[in-house]
């Protein structure tokens, strides 16, 4: 029997946020580029103004939302699981929280053995 380790996870008040936007802006998308100021928080958008590349790993939905992260940051982070969380603040310039007064934030937990070896035979590390 196998279980499904999921790559990305988020919290309640992340999904409240989610389906706020998704309400205001249509189907949304989730990418984390690892850049300087901006690009270090995972970043909100709605799914047509957005172009995923080439080299962007997909890592899961949270909120019916699908979340991208940029090859290089995927592999400095494949050893955890990101757990997406809302905190007071500015979000980014061009994330859609901005203005919301609060933002996106990553949290991270570092994968068990088990967890970890899950998922390299899945194929997804």
């Amino acid at each position: 029997m196998t279980t499904e380790v999921p790559q990305v996870i988020c919290t309640e008040a992340a999904l409240t946020l989610i389906d706020k936007l998704r309400e205001r802006h249509g189907p949304l998308l989730f990418h984390q580029s690892g850049g300087c100021c901006d690009g270090s928080s995972p970043m909100c958008f709605a799914q047509n103004e957005f172009m995923v590349g080439d080299g962007d790993v997909l890592l899961g939905e949270i909120g019916g939302a699908p979340f991208y992260i940029s090859a290089s940051q995927f592999e400095y982070w494949k050893h955890t699981q990101l757990n997406i969380d809302v905190v007071p603040g500015r979000g980014g310039m061009f994330s859609l929280e901005n203005g919301e007064g609060v933002r996106f934030l990553v949290r991270s937990r570092i994968y068990s053995d088990a967890e970890y070896a899950a998922l390299q035979a899945a194929g997804k590390l």
